[in-house]
């Protein structure tokens, strides 16, 4: 008994050792980076070129609504008015109904281009009159530029034309060629806009050095653990799935009920899939992120994520605890709709139930389809599954991925540059045939009030983080075209 029990002890003082030694070897992954070059910005007329953006309503088109056609045309002539030097100097090509390509040629046509995206369309506003200043009115006040579509996504395209525009300025001639695209209908999924951009360029043959869309902010108190602000960049995206349920009967008079109807066999099914999800995994886009943020930790958790080898399971049912994490590590499936019968006295003859699958990098939508027949388990309930797959994950090794950094961490020295995984839709997900270097970033500060006015009430953005924007992209620029 005696040699079992210092056979254990020498055991545990071995995995203590290993723990210990790997948390000391985890070591900060932030590159040290120069203090960006000066680039003046006039912050007053930049909030105010934006502010005159955001006034024009341009909703995309949806289920039920048209599109905005002549917001989005007015918005194009306000951009070739005040940005005249990005108009004069750069290639401009209508694409779609709404959507525009720029090309800033570089001198050296051997180099493969990188590409600014952003987005012009807006998502609806509901109680206009609850907003604290109009949403369509583009106001700025008591330091802040108020509207829809000023943190998505109009901001961020604001901020490119300005960096460009300033560039153009100062007679900055990139070696490198430069693309601009801005769709115009990202909220509804881009096929008119950043697909149909993504697909002349692949009918080009064109290979991109990197892209940089719309994604993560700068959040502030957003990762616990680490008192820095964190710059979140996605690096892949979920995919986002319909899943139909369908279950069909003769109906009847509801006085005179079968012992299963066909909302009660639906029902059975939904509970189900609510308990039996799909299984998490610590991998892709949030596995770095804790690569990323571990190491800028107290000890404790830094020695927690240098052994996720050992403590994945426990990270995981933590993150599970919470929906906004768990939607990091897992495959979601939420029902949004459900059908049955038109009257109370009726049975229904057709019982059908929607749900909003998200796919995580690495499930398929075959693997989605697979384990929702497995745990329904039943036959009497059809299945139709269709929509996007989870993007892939792009690397962190590559040239693409070290000027992002570099650039980050050169305006806003004080970040922890960090990867992460973007469990919303962007127009980025249409590009990964041309790319292999995919980010998704807005060089803006946010906490997690501000998170809550995207898509909601009071969107807005500071007059300075707007300027701060503007100096960040003229940097990317400058350091991704030399």
């Amino acid at each position: 008994m005696k040699r079992v029990l210092l056979a254990l002890l020498v055991l545990l003082l071995l995995l203590v050792g290993v723990l210990v030694v790997r948390t000391l070897r985890f070591s900060s992954r932030q590159v040290p980076a120069e203090p960006a070059e000066p680039f003046s910005v006039d912050a007053t007329a930049a909030a105010g070129r934006l502010a005159e953006a955001l006034r024009h309503r341009t909703i995309a088109a949806s289920d039920g609504m048209g599109t905005e056609d002549a917001a989005f045309r007015a918005l194009h002539a306000q951009l070739v008015a005040r940005f005249p030097l990005v108009h004069a100097q750069l290639g401009h090509e209508a694409v779609g109904a709404h959507a525009h390509l720029y090309t800033w040629k570089g001198a050296d046509p051997d180099l493969s281009p990188v590409l600014l995206l952003g987005h012009l369309d807006v998502v609806p506003v509901e109680a206009e009159a609850t907003w604290s200043h109009p949403p369509f009115g583009g106001v700025v006040a008591d330091g802040y530029i108020h509207g829809r579509g000023a943190l998505d996504d109009k901001g961020s395209v604001l901020a490119i034309l300005e960096a460009v525009e300033g560039l153009l300025a100062q007679g900055h001639r990139p070696r490198r060629t430069v693309l601009l695209a801005f769709g115009a209908d990202e909220e509804v999924g881009g096929r008119d806009g950043a697909a149909r951009v993504a697909a002349l360029l692949r009918e080009r043959g064109v290979r991109l050095e990197s892209v940089l869309d719309e994604g993560g902010p700068i959040g502030v108190g957003l990762v616990p653990g680490v008192a820095a602000p964190v710059a979140l960049v996605g690096v892949a995206e979920k995919g986002s799935a319909r899943v139909e349920l369908v279950v069909r009967s003769t109906g009847g008079h509801a006085s005179m009920p079968p012992p299963q109807t066909a909302a009660g066999i639906l029902a059975r099914a939904l509970v189900r899939l609510e308990e039996h999800p799909l299984e998490p995994g610590l991998r892709g886009g949030t596995l770095a992120l804790f690569e990323h943020v571990g190491p800028e930790m107290g000890f404790g958790l830094r020695l927690l994520f240098a052994n996720t080898w050992l403590f994945a399971p426990l990270i995981e049912r933590q993150l599970a605890a919470a929906p906004s994490t768990n939607a990091s590590i897992r495959t979601t499936a939420a029902a949004t709709m459900l059908e049955g019968s038109p009257k109370p006295n009726v049975l229904p003859s057709q019982a059908r139930a929607v749900l909003n699958v998200r796919p995580l990098p690495g499930d398929s939508l075959d693997d989605v389809r697979a384990h929702v027949r497995e745990v329904v388990d039943d036959a009497r309930v059809e299945l139709l599954a269709e929509g996007d797959e989870a993007s892939p994950v792009s690397r962190l090794d590559t040239e693409g991925w070290r000027q992002l950094q570099r650039s980050i961490r050169q305006v806003f020295p004080d970040v922890v540059v960090a990867p992460f995984l973007t469990v919303a839709a962007t127009d980025a997900r249409h590009f990964y045939p041309l790319s292999d270097s995919v980010y998704r970033f807005m060089p803006v500060h946010m906490t997690r009030e501000d998170l809550t006015r995207m898509h909601g009430r009071d969107e807005r953005l500071s007059v300075a983080g707007h300027a701060a924007a503007i100096r960040f992209y003229a940097q990317y620029l400058r350091n991704t075209t030399r």
